[in-house]
């Protein structure tokens, strides 16, 4: 081979496809068109699509084609070079037609990220940008334009992050990051409560009247106006999503034994733990996780956290990045995971399309695109998911229910917490991209039929490789010290980890220090992205040397953004100007406290609630049989089980499936960590059943225990 080298960039096609017709991602691509009532179709061949630019000869394309891109036994592959001039799209010819999906500009592309990586493996140093895509032919007797398109926006492509195209699309390559550096300053000290709430609303801020009057007071103490910056830091650290506020609101309960609850969470949640107050429980309602004893020299940690809008609107995306996201705040713990968990919760998925409210997927692209989502992330950051749930109800159809769990193991007390004046501010991990923004103000909406339209950047996308390579790093930094405190970079991304790391102390950041995915994005973007796989540490001066090495050898990017020091107050910069300077205290503390009513209405007994029902008639039992047996909810979750690999770290003695052939559920997984040795095991199980729920929720929740 004698590549002969090329001075302009060049783009290359390349089509990577299944040796045979037994391809189960194309299967699945065509029964779900059929649920969607499009029966002419009889057939959908799924490619995956690549483009390739750099200053590339054919050779050497090709030679990244067959060792990169493509399982020689399994798949097939073909290439060629784009034109430089756009010619006619065909995208359909005879009883065949084309669509071609590619991700927006913009959204994270870890295939893409990971493709320009395994290039320098191969000595090619040349090849300098990667888009991804997938191809599908479709085929059947008689498929009009508009089909196509239906079968584009409700099955092929999500709006929210992608776009198609019938034929063949032109790529859309990332281009060098560099911020706007623009800031606004908003003037809300003379507005008025009309314009205070259009502004909560505009900028999904989801503050009611009297928190933005408790904003507007902090202006007129400051004697002046908040910048943009300043004003989404204050709406994300007051978020459902990151405060709780309904939980810690005054409710008055009214009806026959009325009552005050001056803080629901304190009185109940937190109030049982103190009770009961558990010898063995190390640390709970403080950490990123809680952690409990494990044996005499390890300690457990558990994390859940419930990811329910982003899936409902971009369902892979939403239940990758909600499984990454638990994992993070288990390495946010100082501690290893060692295992995943979910419980999902779906509509129907026999449901008619047209029942579907406007602007909402249907539950069977929701569940399979969850499923995904949760395999992709675990399988390949080698975590086994071990346990879970799976259920379908008519109340899920909007909003489905997505939990994603993890479980951490660590040295005793290895977990430091409080950063100190003079630590540097130090990220590590993925680069910060406009995904994810205003993720914890929007988690705290209401969802409605614009809520995929408005919100599809509140929508993060994963990169299980790069937080695989956080693990590593973060391990062996726990145990060579070099950290006063750790956490993750989740909903508010940069503003909520230094924010809630420094509201002890205080700190100052320059902002235009971050490392970008692309440009164009504005400093109260970088700084409240919720772009994934990233982690936030205080690191002592002394140990930058040593946690630089650390993270060269595991190839995680390292940036210096600025420092921690005794002021009270959060200060970010942006070059030479300061962008945001928030009192700890008002940011933390300032937030007045919601005044909610509530009647607390009578469970409704099972007794009572039979004694309502008419006397069935009677029951041929063998089809009532059958019929229980196929419902969704009874049915073996075997299918989705196998998908996931629960095998991975050698530690699962209990497996998700158990009898003579393995294919019953078991009611737990047991798990021995590598780190222990003898008897001592950990069992894990979930329980969920919202036919109780609906009836007398108390009694649900004691049952599930």
């Amino acid at each position: 081979m004698n590549p002969t080298k090329t001075t302009e960039p060049t783009t290359y096609r390349v089509l990577v496809g299944h040796r045979t017709d037994h391809d189960p991602r194309s299967t699945a691509y065509l029964i779900d068109a059929h649920a969607l009532g499009l029966t002419s179709i009889s057939k959908i061949t799924c490619y995956d699509l690549y483009f390739l630019r750099g200053s590339l000869s054919s050779d050497e394309c090709e030679l990244l084609a067959r060792k990169v891109l493509h399982d020689p036994l399994a798949q097939s592959i073909e290439w060629c070079e784009l034109p430089q001039t756009k010619t006619p799209l065909v995208y359909s010819r005879g009883n065949q037609a084309v669509i071609e999906v590619t991700l927006r500009p913009g959204v994270t592309n870890p295939v893409a990220e990971r493709i320009l990586r395994a290039s320098q493996t191969i000595c090619l140093s040349n090849l300098s940008a990667v888009s991804t895509g997938q191809r599908f032919v479709i085929c059947g007797e008689d498929i009009p334009e508009a089909m196509l398109h239906t079968l584009a926006n409700r099955l092929l492509c999500n709006p929210i992050i992608q776009r198609y195209a019938l034929g063949e699309i032109q790529p859309v390559f990332p281009t060098p990051a560099e911020s706007t550096g623009e800031v606004e300053i908003i003037p809300l000290r003379a507005w008025g409560n009309e314009d205070l709430l259009r502004l909560s609303q505009e900028r999904r801020a989801a503050l009611n009247l009297e928190e933005m009057r408790a904003i507007q007071a902090y202006c007129n103490k400051e004697n002046r106006d908040l910048s943009d910056i300043e004003f989404e830091m204050i709406a994300q650290t007051w978020s459902e999503h990151c405060v709780h506020k309904t939980f810690k609101s005054c409710i008055t309960l009214e009806g026959e034994h009325p009552q005050i609850i001056d803080n629901l969470f304190k009185q109940t949640i937190q109030d049982a733990t103190g009770q009961i107050n558990a010898p063995w429980v190390r640390s709970a309602f403080k950490d990123n996780a809680g952690i409990i004893d494990y044996d005499s020299v390890h300690e457990l940690s558990f994390k859940v956290e419930t990811h329910n809008h982003p899936s409902a609107i971009e369902p892979f995306g939403g239940a990758n990045t909600g499984t990454g996201g638990v994992i993070r705040d288990i390495i946010g713990v100082s501690a290893r995971p060692i295992a995943s968990t979910d419980v999902l919760c779906f509509g129907p998925s026999g449901l008619n399309f047209d029942d579907i409210p406007a602007g909402l997927l249907h539950p069977r692209r929701i569940a399979s695109g969850v499923v995904s989502g949760i395999q992709d992330y675990g399988n390949k950051i080698g975590i086994p998911t071990v346990n879970g749930a799976i259920l379908y109800d008519y109340g899920y159809t909007s909003n489905p229910l997505v939990y994603c769990g993890c479980v951490g193991i660590a040295p005793l007390d290895s977990h430091p917490r409080q950063p100190r004046s003079g630590d540097r501010i130090i990220v590590i991990g993925g680069r910060t991209g406009r995904d994810g923004l205003r993720g914890a103000t929007f988690s705290s909406m209401t969802m409605d039929a614009q809520t995929g339209e408005v919100s599809g950047a509140s929508v993060q996308i994963g990169a299980p490789i790069v937080e695989k390579g956080l693990i590593d790093v973060c391990m062996i930094a726990r145990d060579r010290q070099l950290y006063h405190a750790i956490t993750d970079c989740g909903a508010g991304g940069l503003s909520s980890a230094v924010g809630e790391m420094g509201s002890a102390v205080g700190g100052c950041v320059q902002l235009e220090r971050v490392p970008l995915k692309y440009p164009g994005l504005a400093p109260w973007e970088i700084w409240l992205s919720e772009a994934q796989e990233r982690m936030v540490l205080a690191v002592p001066p002394e140990s930058i040397a040593e946690m630089q090495q650390l993270c060269d050898l595991y190839e995680v990017e390292l940036t210096d953004i600025g420092e921690f020091s005794a002021t009270g107050r959060l200060v970010v910069r942006y070059q030479d100007r300061t962008i945001l300077d928030l009192d700890n205290a008002f940011l933390h503390k300032g937030i007045p406290q919601r005044k909610l009513t509530a009647v607390l209405p009578t469970p409704a007994s099972a007794a009572g609630y039979c004694a309502d029902v008419k006397t069935p008639p009677p029951l041929d039992y063998g089809e009532t049989l059958l019929a229980l047996l196929a419902h969704p909810n009874i049915a073996s979750k075997e299918a989705v089980v196998r998908v996931y690999d629960h095998e991975v770290q050698g530690a699962t003695v209990v497996k998700p499936l158990v009898g003579i052939n393995n294919d019953g559920p078991s009611d737990a997984c047991v798990l021995r960590p590598l780190e222990t040795c003898g008897d001592v095991a950990l069992a894990l199980s979930a329980g969920i059943n919202p036919e109780y729920g609906k009836l007398d929720p108390a009694q649900m929740a004691i049952n599930v225990i």
